[in-house]
Parts: structure tokens; C-alpha cells; sequence
């Protein structure tokens, strides 16, 4: 029938894994990977002719022993287009999902496990704000986190952004999706993060999803919105993180520096303070905002940086951020070469972070910095970005810092800074 006999066995060999409805992998090169499939009548006569051949040809002789069959076959179906051994579900629209063959890969159910594993703690927000015949309501949404009833969500939902003296906008209404109605009770919130914590009691536990972690989120990666736009409650959206880093100077936010998480992902009014999700059901993001009149633009708080926003209300009962009066840039080796071309004085370093800017009477300045210092330690640790910086102050305010820089011609200077707390109006 094969006029070579290797090329007849190798062929019959593709033949048998069809059969198998799986891989066939040569030991002579494991880079070698053969995904086959065929029709139920030619894999039963391939079977039929492989079997004969594996008993009599000792081409097979080293993977005999300890496979199905005398050969490794690999019962995995990720790469193909149409599993062989289930073709009548495939047909009839059945519910297998690539994603549990292949990690990492978007299945079918990906984000509709998602959006399951966290759609029950997920909650609409309504407040009454005003007196007499002026009223006006604002509407967002919430994640529960706590079974006790401690929600997560937006402070521009319960608090009034408008006035000097920021308060509470009035009675706080809590809808969950099983139909249940309670009163809120806000807890902390917080202007700068726009985050804010309440509490509903119940009888019961209540459902509540899990916290995730954002500091390792790439550009491309998928996640999945829930909330509560223009009040159609259980309304889920997906899309991908654009960028892990968005600085709200890129968007004109002046004040405190914040870095949010830019997504595709579809968000409108009443979104407000609902859960970004990633694949495995976990909170990633807390969404707050999107630009006007553009789609594909959205913004959410990283959950990492919420996390440490509840730890301070627990610990404080608000917010304590550090002020040092100091505008600052990372370095990477691209800046350092740009300014070495402007000025040769600029000081030989590999990584740090650049002080263009000193707040006239800031802590700063009474330390003795100057535009054009380059900090390399603070609290004696190397330092290379200004998170790290702000992670070694933590809410440290009136605690001294020693911090060395380094100027112009390579001169060396020892810094002691005492931060103060962040003002609102700054």
C-alpha cells in the first residue's frame, strides 16, 4: 500500500491519534505537536490498520509500555477547532469551555463565570439630596465585600463634591439584586480617592465577592464591568485594560496625585462605584468615571490602592497622606541620556527620581531641596519611582526622613524632611 515504510507508519500513526481524538507527539523532537481530527468511520479504520502495524513494527518499539494503546496519546482538545469525541454537543450548542484545556485561553464561559461569581454582591445605590420641592437623587452602584454588609463605592454617590465642607447628601438607599431594599449607613469616605464605605444590616449573610489584586494587570488584559447604568440593574460589560497607570495629571486632575486603570470597558451614569472584574470573579478596579461624550474611555480606581484607602479608616477614620511639597519624576536610562545631552553637569546616575519643582514654603524647601535634585535613597532604601517613595512614608506625618540626593556635578547631600499632612485645597 506505502511504497516507504516510515512515511506508512508515521502516517498511520496520525491515523491512530485521530482515532484517540488527540495529540501525537514525536520523542525524537518534543517540540513536535500534531493536532488531527477526522470522521468517525476513517478513525475506526485507521484504529483497525495502526493496530496491526504497532504489533509487528519495531519503529514503535520505544513508546510501547505504559501508553493506552502503546503510544502516548494526549485526550486534550484545546487546539482544536472541533473536538472529535464531542461533536453532538458542539452541534447542539452544548457548554464546553476551551478556557479549562487551555490556562490563560478566553473561553466561551469566561465572562460569564465572572460576572456570576460576582454579579450577587452587586448592588444599586440611590440619594435623596435637597429640601422641600428640590430634590435630586444620584444613582451608582456597589459591591458587597464583607457578608456583615460593608459595601464598596463611589464617595460622589453619598457625599456632596460641591461644597467646602464635604457632607453627606442624605438618605442612602440599598437595592440588592434578589429584589431587597435597605437603609445605608456611610461609614468613611474619602474625596481625593473618590471611595467610600457603607454598611447595611440584614438578618442574614449576604453574598459578597473577592478581593483581587491589581499590581500585576497588563495593557491587553480582559476584564468585565458590573453595575447599574441609567438604573438597569444587572448589567454587565466587558472589555480590556488599556493602561495600569493613567496619572490623573493625564486627565487634568489637579491636587494629590492618583493613578487609575484604564479600560474599554462600557461605562455610563449609574456605573458609579460598581466592581471591575477580572476572569477569575475577582474585584480588580473600583469604576468612577469616563470622559464625556467618548467611547472606550473609562476609569477605575485599582483595588490595591482601595485596599490601603479602607486600611487608613479603619486605622484613622480617614485618610493620612503625607505632604512634602516636592513635583517629581521617575527616571529611566532614555531621560537620564536627554538630560545629560542638555546640561553635562546633570549628575551620573542609572535610576532615581528627578525634583524639578519646589513648593515655596513646603516642608521641602525648609529641608533644603532644589529643582534639579536626584533623589537615590529615602529612609536609607534605594529608591528608583515615586511610588516607592510614597509607600515608605505610608501615613507617616510629622516622622522625619533622612534622603540622600544627588546634584549637579556629582555632589552629595543628606536631606532631613518632615512631611506634613496633605491639605484639601493643595
Amino acid at each position: 500500500m506505502f511504497r516507504n515504510p516510515r512515511r506508512a507508519a508515521l502516517l498511520l500513526a496520525a491515523g491512530a491519534a485521530a482515532a484517540g481524538a488527540g495529540h501525537l507527539l514525536d520523542r525524537g523532537d518534543s517540540a513536535t505537536v500534531v493536532t488531527v481530527s477526522a470522521s468517525a468511520p476513517l478513525r475506526h479504520l485507521l484504529s483497525t490498520a495502526a493496530t496491526g502495524l504497532f504489533s509487528s513494527n519495531p519503529l514503535f518499539a520505544p513508546w510501547q509500555g505504559g501508553f493506552t494503546g502503546g503510544f502516548p496519546i494526549l485526550n486534550s482538545f484545546a487546539c482544536a477547532s472541533v473536538p472529535p469525541a464531542n461533536l453532538s454537543n458542539h452541534a447542539s450548542g452544548g457548554n464546553s469551555d476551551d478556557s479549562r484545556c487551555c490556562p490563560g485561553c478566553l473561553g466561551r464561559n469566561s465572562i460569564a463565570n465572572a460576572a456570576a461569581a460576582v454579579g450577587p454582591a452587586v448592588v444599586n445605590i440611590s440619594c435623596m439630596q435637597g429640601n422641600g420641592w428640590l430634590r435630586e437623587k444620584s444613582l451608582g452602584s456597589g459591591t458587597i465585600i464583607d457578608p456583615d454588609g460593608t459595601i464598596l463605592t463611589c464617595a460622589h454617590l453619598v457625599t456632596d463634591f460641591q461644597s467646602t465642607k464635604p457632607g453627606l447628601k442624605g438618605k442612602v438607599s440599598v437595592s440588592l439584586q434578589d429584589g431587597r431594599e435597605f437603609e445605608g449607613i456611610v461609614l468613611n469616605f474619602d474625596h481625593h480617592s473618590d471611595i467610600a464605605v457603607l454598611k447595611i444590616k440584614s438578618k442574614t449573610p449576604l453574598p459578597a465577592a473577592r478581593l483581587g489584586s491589581s499590581c500585576k494587570l497588563r495593557p491587553g488584559d480582559w476584564v468585565v464591568a458590573l453595575g447599574c447604568p441609567l438604573s438597569l440593574q444587572n448589567t454587565v460589560t466587558a472589555g480590556i485594560v488599556s493602561c495600569v497607570d493613567r496619572k490623573s495629571s493625564d486627565l487634568g486632575l489637579g491636587g494629590i496625585r492618583r493613578e487609575y486603570l484604564q479600560t474599554d470597558c462600557a461605562i455610563n451614569i449609574g456605573n458609579s462605584g460598581g466592581p471591575l472584574v477580572n476572569l477569575d470573579g475577582e474585584i480588580i478596579g473600583v469604576n468612577v468615571m469616563k470622559l464625556r461624550d467618548a467611547d472606550g474611555l473609562s476609569f477605575s480606581v485599582p483595588i490595591d490602592y482601595v485596599v490601603k484607602i479602607v486600611e487608613h479608616f479603619k486605622k484613622n477614620g480617614r485618610v493620612v497622606r503625607p505632604w512634602l511639597g516636592l513635583k517629581m519624576l521617575d527616571l529611566n536610562p532614555m531621560v537620564i541620556a536627554q538630560l545629560k545631552e542638555r546640561s553635562s553637569s546633570f549628575p551620573d546616575v542609572s535610576k532615581g527620581v528627578l525634583v524639578p519643582m519646589v513648593t515655596p514654603g513646603s516642608p521641602a524647601e525648609r529641608a533644603g531641596f532644589a529643582p534639579g535634585d536626584v533623589v537615590t535613597e529615602f529612609d536609607g532604601k534605594p529608591v528608583e519611582t515615586i511610588k516607592e517613595i510614597i509607600g515608605i512614608m505610608g501615613d507617616k506625618v510629622g516622622v522625619p526622613f533622612k534622603v540622600l540626593v544627588k546634584r549637579a556635578n556629582n555632589v552629595h547631600v543628606t536631606l532631613t524632611v518632615t512631611p506634613e499632612e496633605a491639605d484639601a485645597s493643595r
